[in-house]
């Protein structure tokens, strides 16, 4: 068979181990097509949304009940974008627990690490542009929370909203960062992303001295799996896309308010339980930079794995990242259910 051009994406062979499910769970080829869905069912969506505060939320009304299959649209759009925050996670912490962060992949840790952060940032923007009355708690705790910044948080409010308040200049400020400023460097990275991998020797492994397996797998039959869990994660799109509609609420009217049962994004439920134990830059800007600071170096702040434990599932050599990324993950997991 005569390789095409998705399969000159891929080398001529990779070790068998590297294209096994539960080696590397699939969540970074999920990933990028979730990536991918977002990127057609966004295009789509731009026809008829329009970024102005009197008509954000009717537009999203209109395409959601009038616009045949707008709602259907929507729909994948949303859960997609929630989808995929849930593998990239999981990208994450397969990368940690098989120790696959190591020489030479460091920088490229960096670079996923930047595409994880971009992912909720594309999120919480996203969430932003209905412009109802259910977004009132991100749009004003989220931005004023950039004030509590000593010395540059005014500066990065003016940047976030457009202007001194979280009102109508705020919307096309959001949707500017959604559709360009956050996208842009996403489809940068994600391309810069998949070349190291290949550029790094593809998915981390034991080097071939220290494999069992020896076997390698073609580029065609790691194709017909990708394949095959792009139809999977399709389906499993378009039967919650078809069951369960993406939150809608009121338009809102005037500037927004918060009132007591105001909620954030189901993805920073964790930080809005902190924020209600005191001080919001505390709880709610430093604690969580320190966690993501401490994510994104542990390539350089950890001592590199053993040559042996590399693609390894919970080596013994790097114990200590693992234990400090599952009790990350516990913790937050802990505050996002105590605050359902």
């Amino acid at each position: 068979m005569r390789p095409n051009f998705f399969h000159h994406l891929h080398p001529p062979t990779i070790p068998a181990a590297q294209a096994r499910w539960r080696h590397t769970l699939g969540a970074g080829g999920i990933s990028v097509f979730l990536m991918l869905v977002l990127g057609v069912t966004g295009i789509l969506e731009m026809f008829y949304y329009v970024p102005n505060p009197e008509q954000a939320a009717l537009s999203v009304q209109t395409l959601t009940y009038h616009i045949p299959f707008g709602g259907f649209i929507r729909n994948l759009h949303y859960w997609a974008a929630q989808l995929l925050l849930i593998f990239a996670s999981l990208h994450l912490l397969r990368v940690v627990f098989t120790a696959a962060y190591g020489p030479p992949r460091r920088f490229n840790y960096l670079l996923g690490m930047g595409l994880f952060v971009l992912a909720f940032l594309l999120d919480f923007t996203g969430y932003i542009l209905r412009w109802d009355t259910g977004i009132c708690y991100p749009l004003v705790t989220g931005t004023n929370l950039l004030k509590t910044i000593p010395l540059v948080g005014d500066f990065l409010f003016r940047l976030a909203v457009g202007g001194e308040n979280a009102c109508e200049s705020a919307l096309l400020r959001f949707y500017t960062w959604h559709i360009f400023a956050l996208t842009l460097p996403v489809v940068i990275l994600g391309v810069w992303h998949a070349f190291r991998v290949r550029r790094d020797g593809g998915i981390a492994v034991p080097p071939p001295s220290l494999r069992p397996d020896p076997t390698r797998v073609s580029r065609f039959e790691l194709v017909r799996r990708e394949v095959v869990a792009m139809l999977l994660v399709g389906a499993v799109l378009v039967v919650l896309a078809t069951y369960f509609p993406a939150p809608i609420a009121p338009a809102m009217t005037g500037r927004p308010t918060l009132t007591p049962d105001a909620r954030a994004p189901w993805f920073f439920l964790w930080v809005q339980q902190m924020l209600k134990w005191g001080d919001p830059f505390l709880f709610g800007v430093l604690i969580p930079l320190v966690i993501l600071l401490v994510l994104t170096l542990i390539p350089y702040i950890f001592p590199p794995p053993a040559e042996a434990d590399i693609g390894r599932w919970f080596p013994k050599s790097n114990r200590l990242a693992q234990g400090i990324v599952a009790a990350v993950a516990v913790l937050v997991l802990i505050l996002t259910l105590a605050n359902r």
